[in-house]
């Protein structure tokens, strides 16, 4: 019998970091002339690889990979230790771990700062694979991170939920076959479900969320 896996992302999905973010890239490209307003850095930044966002709003810029590794250092020093978990993460993990369930991270922060927020919210150890976007040969919003995870689990896709918050991971979880839940952190339910989300939920304490974890057992196994 084949395990069911639960794949979550994490800024924004485990942990509400998008403030720390977004106060950190608006003091970085301060000195480049762009404003990271709350709706600009949803729209362009929210999700995505840092040396993507570099691409498109500083394509002249000599070492995009320098300045996403700063940026995420900036980070580092900003979160707070420990961190509260986006509420009901733990027991989720917790209960998918008793049951027998795979459970991974896939997301496009770079290794260094999902150690650092794993850390802040206690689950270090707590899942068998770290799928990071860039080092992979794509990241979010190519599927090819959640396919990673998949590989890594050795679970196939119809036995997955993929737990996302941004358009660009909601985006990634979908093309990759795994059953999408978003979550209400930052976009609404109307934005979640046109990149592909088939539920939303607010947090994981929200009922909703057996909705999900039924269909891949058609019974409630955690």
């Amino acid at each position: 019998m084949t395990r069911p896996a639960l794949l979550f992302d994490l800024d924004g999905t485990m942990l509400m970091t998008d403030d720390i973010h977004r106060e950190v890239f608006a003091d970085l490209m301060k000195p480049y002339g762009i404003d990271i307003s709350e709706p600009f850095y949803m729209a362009h930044v929210h999700g995505r690889l840092n040396v993507d966002f570099f691409a498109e709003f500083l394509p002249d810029l000599e070492d995009p990979q320098g300045l996403s590794d700063h940026k995420e250092a900036l980070f580092r020093e900003r979160l707070p230790r420990p961190y509260p978990a986006m509420p009901g993460a733990e027991s989720l993990v917790a209960r998918a771990k008793n049951a027998g369930w795979a459970v991974a991270v896939v997301t496009n922060a770079n290794r260094n700062n999902a150690e650092a927020m794993l850390g802040a919210i206690g689950l270090s150890d707590a899942f068998e694979a770290i799928i990071i976007g860039e080092e992979c040969a794509r990241g979010k919003p190519d599927p090819e991170p959640y396919l990673a995870a998949l590989r890594a689990l050795n679970v196939p896709a119809q036995h997955a939920i993929a737990f996302e918050d941004s358009a660009s991971g909601m985006r990634a979880a979908a093309a990759s076959g795994v059953h999408t839940v978003g979550l209400r952190s930052g976009l609404s339910d109307a934005d979640l479900r046109r990149h592909g989300a088939q539920i939303t939920i607010q947090d994981f304490n929200d009922p909703a969320l057996e909705l999900a974890l039924d269909r891949l057992t058609g019974e409630d196994v955690l």
